[in-house]
């Protein structure tokens, strides 16, 4: 596997990824939206709904369509995996942690903001704060975009990686902007 280190010809290409993920720029970091989002409730909507305890994994089937602070992640199939964590309530009790989700199949994960990032799968890692884009992914923004093998997107750092396989390369088109006078 061949892989796109972040050198300065191609800062350009992946701030594109910086600016799907963290929308525009503001004095907010991209962490500050992560924490304001983890605040407010994710909703998910899908045609099934399957819950295992023992797993711990919510499996959605169907036309999944799932709101997570200003992401909407459409996808046929969303699994969200969670651990449950003690809590100072009663020792019956506990509240749950989600450690991993899951989309498969038409991946689609757009911003309020703007841009766009479709994938066969996606898969966010929430310790590591990080998506993983495989199945052709493409991640556009205007008419700007990137396109590899994988491309993996740090939302804390605020960096990206686009990878490709032996005996391919990577793929950016950028448009010059004009700076408005």
């Amino acid at each position: 596997m061949r892989s796109l280190r972040l050198q300065p010809c191609f800062l350009s290409a992946l701030l594109i990824l910086g600016l799907v993920f963290a929308g525009p720029i503001r004095s907010e970091t991209v962490e500050d939206n992560i924490k304001k989002s983890a605040q407010r409730p994710m909703v998910i909507k899908s045609k099934t709904l399957e819950m295992d305890d023992v797993s711990k994994v919510v499996t959605f089937t169907g036309d999944v369509n799932a709101k997570i602070g200003d992401f909407i992640i459409d996808s046929q199939k969303m699994r969200v995996y969670y651990e449950s964590l003690p809590t100072s309530k009663k020792a019956s009790e506990a509240d749950s942690s989600i450690s991993k989700i899951i989309a498969t199949g038409r991946v689609r994960i757009s911003r309020a903001q703007g841009g766009l990032a479709t994938a066969e799968k996606a898969v966010y890692f929430e310790d590591d704060e990080k998506i993983v884009l495989t199945g052709n992914p493409v991640v556009k923004q205007g008419n700007d975009f990137v396109e590899g093998d994988r491309i993996t997107i740090f939302l804390k750092e605020n960096r990206s990686v686009v990878e490709s396989f032996v005996g391919k390369k990577v793929k950016a088109i950028i448009f010059p902007k004009r700076e408005k006078r």
